[in-house]
């Protein structure tokens, strides 16, 4: 199968409709991964049809969960390579999302791919997010990079409203709601962990 068709048959069996070049983009933004992961090894993740359902379908899972309003704001706390916020801003163009890493490297990738995919509603803040002071919270904070719960939530409660972690086997949340994810084409648990931040 090819990358593109495994996208399509992902989109489908999530029930995701896209808006008019976001397929297209989602696959440029493979084809950029790919490319600077040669130099910046940005992922683990190395084969284009690997990076649909490890990358982009596991992303976009969460998409129809996060309580997001219209014109939402919309923080991923150390985005590495731009996941989930590049393929949640290609797919949503009515959020504000900012990708945010310490990494120097990884923080001009998010620029490049920005720039690269002709993304308006994509900003990117490069430094740690215990120091990160917004001009206003964000509707929602994401992460899928942090290892523990505890620490994402100590880390980012002062940036948002509402703490998404995105996690793999079933994670002890108390206080927190757990949603449970079916990420086509990826046999693996995975599960978005709502929290509210204050």
């Amino acid at each position: 199968m090819t990358p593109g068709a495994a996208l399509e048959r992902g989109l489908r069996e999530l029930q995701l409709v896209l808006p008019g070049r976001a397929a297209d983009q989602l696959m440029q933004y493979v084809a950029l991964l790919t490319k600077w992961n040669r130099t910046y090894n940005l992922t683990a993740v190395r084969e284009p049809l690997e990076m649909v359902s490890h990358h982009l379908l596991d992303s976009l899972a969460v998409t129809p969960h996060l309580p997001m309003p219209a014109q939402g704001t919309l923080a991923d706390a150390g985005s590495g390579a731009g996941l989930p916020g590049i393929p949640l801003a290609i797919a949503r163009p009515d959020w504000r999302v900012t990708v945010n890493d310490a990494n120097q490297k990884k923080a001009a990738f998010l620029r490049q791919a920005a720039l690269e995919l002709g993304l308006p509603n994509v900003s990117v803040h490069e430094g740690r997010v215990e120091a990160w002071r917004p001009a206003a919270r964000f509707d929602v904070v994401i992460s899928r990079a942090f290892a523990e719960l505890n620490d994402f939530i100590a880390s980012c409660r002062h940036l948002a409203v509402v703490l998404a972690a995105m996690k793999g086997v079933t994670p002890q949340a108390p206080g927190c709601r757990v949603i449970a994810l079916k990420v086509p084409m990826l046999d693996a648990q995975r599960h978005l962990v709502l929290c509210p931040a204050s």
